[in-house]
């Protein structure tokens, strides 16, 4: 892979984007050998493997697209160049799409990539790369640049993981793997979509048929094993004391066909190893005040096939409700307010995706200004995002790096370096900051300050909105120039982020890398100069802490990202096909 590094990242964008699209064509054609071997490899459903091809189809030419954006001049004031290797570490509830979206990526980017696929879906890995590396030569490239690495996940997944060739790792799993991966080796660039505990709230003006066959949907899809999955329903008022509501759940999760994943009227396949640790205790265990609505059952003696399980009575705080559980079991809690509903939902650390449905548009627009989640669904199930519609990625500790959305406009531009064009670098410091100030203007108005909806249906709504981070700490070293920490507060103050910050005249890198490990400092720090010893310090603190360490540049593009954070909202705009009449 290094040795791939030179040819591969000369190649220009424009050229990496048709390899892509090659690879889009190639993958297509796989179609059926990837859903073979998802259904028989990785216990998905036909109906579940089915549309994940197409998502590996769609990453493919999304990010074609979005490689045609990394030429020279098409960023304002800004260069991209390439940086190093990626490694991939994908999961194994998503064999196909996850890992072609991760890899297809950084090769967009100009990084060759090295993929270490999760150990119970290898094949689903290796048909889906034979594909692309098929379209790779057949466009003529030679070089080296995707590999797929088969190797256990002890000492030799940890050399590949800290390898000093590597630049980056790209995870989608657990926050605990993240922390193990920054921890291995604190330099390395850790961006990864992590865990989810996911909530739907359900009001008294909900319409209660489509909010149940919606709820059934996001709860139980996959048997569950989604980061996306709702595993909470959250009833508000009237809704929780509902009869009507309570028994069309029963009844929708009861008759759910539960099955192995090659019989084709199978709607809840297997698990795919058997339930353990906090799923089997989830699947069999009630915690004080719960009770079965739909008590779970084991099918097989493995321990992979289990009927759906609902819970109520599950208490706000409670092990249930703060728990990734990862599995066929939904909780219910009940609440008497909206308020109270968000607050319950926003309580637990994670925040990828949630839901509301409701047919009140002042509850919509309440909802929509204060849950604390990435992806934000109105009136729909909430998983199953397709790329540019739903970008994909969370806030809180469900994400750590730099937080761009997969399927979004900004993830291939976070895997490489940026840096100012030869025309801004030349400018002295008072012309580079007002140039750098206007940009910030520009793009606030036209771009990250304009919630945008690139897919323009009239049936479904989905924005890309850029929402100000709660606050910024910027960490100004020794070696800080004073240009550009007035460049980074410009960008915090463009997009009224709060700041505080910390001059190493004024505090010692070892007192701020401190207060980092010992938690007083949280969320995002934008580094001014050099900051030694705290990617260190946050180590302790991924998913609360993120270093932002990239040199400072004049494009406001670039700048202002770090100090937003991008949410997907996803609204249906039909009851029963009825178009509402205001799109």
């Amino acid at each position: 892979a290094v040795a791939a590094a030179p040819a591969w990242s000369a190649r220009p964008p424009a050229e990496r984007a048709a390899l892509l699209r090659r690879a889009a064509d190639a993958l297509e054609a796989a179609r059926g050998d990837l859903v073979a071997t998802m259904v028989h490899e990785g216990g998905k459903t036909v109906a579940e493997a089915d549309p994940e091809v197409s998502e590996a189809v769609d990453f493919a030419r999304y990010y074609a697209d979005r490689a045609d954006e990394l030429a020279d001049g098409f960023v304002p004031g800004a260069v991209f160049r390439p940086r190093g290797v990626t490694v991939v570490t994908p999961p194994w509830n998503f064999p196909v799409a996850i890992p072609v979206g991760s890899t297809l990526a950084a090769l967009a980017a100009g990084s060759p990539v090295l993929i270490k696929p999760a150990p119970q879906t290898p094949r689903c890995v290796r048909v889906a790369v034979a594909a692309i590396a098929a379209a790779l030569a057949d466009g003529g490239v030679t070089e080296d640049a995707l590999q797929v690495v088969l190797s256990p996940e002890g000492e030799v997944g940890r050399r590949l993981v800290t390898h000093p060739d590597v630049a980056r790792v790209v995870l989608t799993g657990s926050l605990e793997t993240a922390q193990m991966f920054a921890g291995w080796r604190p330099d390395l660039d850790v961006l990864a979509e992590t865990s989810g505990k996911n909530a739907l709230i359900i009001t008294p003006s909900a319409d209660v048929d489509l909010a149940v066959a919606d709820l059934v949907r996001s709860a139980f899809g996959h048997a569950g094993q989604k980061c996306s999955a709702a595993s909470l329903a959250i009833l508000v008022g009237s809704a929780g004391r509902s009869d009507r509501l309570r028994r069309q759940l029963a009844d929708a999760v009861s008759s759910l066909r539960v099955g192995w994943s090659d019989d084709l009227g199978t709607t809840v396949g297997p698990l795919v190893e058997p339930a353990s640790g906090k799923l089997l205790r989830a699947l069999t265990t009630l915690d004080e005040g719960e009770d079965w609505l739909v008590k779970p059952r084991r099918l097989d003696e493995e321990g992979r096939l289990w009927t759906p399980g609902v819970k109520h009575g599950v208490r706000p705080g409670s092990w249930f409700h703060l728990t990734e559980c990862f599995g066929p079991v939904l909780g219910i809690i009940r609440v008497e307010t909206l308020d109270e509903a968000i607050a319950v939902q926003n309580a637990v650390a994670l925040g990828l995706t949630g839901g509301l449905h409701s047919l009140d548009e002042a509850e919509i627009a309440h909802w929509l200004d204060r849950v604390e989640v990435g992806n934000a669904y109105v009136n729909r199930h909430i998983t199953g995002a397709v790329v540019q519609r739903q970008p994909f990625g969370g806030w809180k500790a469900s994400v750590v790096g730099p937080g761009a959305k997969a399927g979004g406009p900004s993830y291939v531009a976070q895997l490489g370096d940026w840096q100012d064009d030869d025309a801004t670098a030349a400018l002295d410091d008072d012309a580079w900051l007002a140039w750098a100030q206007q940009d910030d203007a520009r793009v606030w108005r036209e771009e990250l300050g304009v919630d945008r909806d690139p897919s323009g249906l009239a049936a479904e709504e989905n924005t890309l909105r850029h929402r100000p981070v709660p606050h910024l700490t910027v960490r100004a070293g020794a070696d800080a120039r004073e240009r550009d920490l007035r460049r980074v507060l410009n960008a915090a103050r463009t997009a009224g982020v709060p700041v505080a910050v910390s001059r190493a005249d004024a505090e010692t890198d070892e007192a701020f890398a401190a207060r980092v490990a010992a938690g007083t400092v949280a969320g995002r720090v934008r580094v001014v100069g050099t900051a030694p010893g705290l990617r260190a310090a946050a180590v302790a603190r991924t998913g609360e802490v993120t270093v932002l360490d990239t040199p400072v540049v004049a494009s406001g593009r670039r700048e202002l990202m770090t100090v937003v954070r991008e949410q997907a909202v996803s609204r249906t705009r039909h009851r029963f096909g009825h178009i509402d009449p205001t799109r």
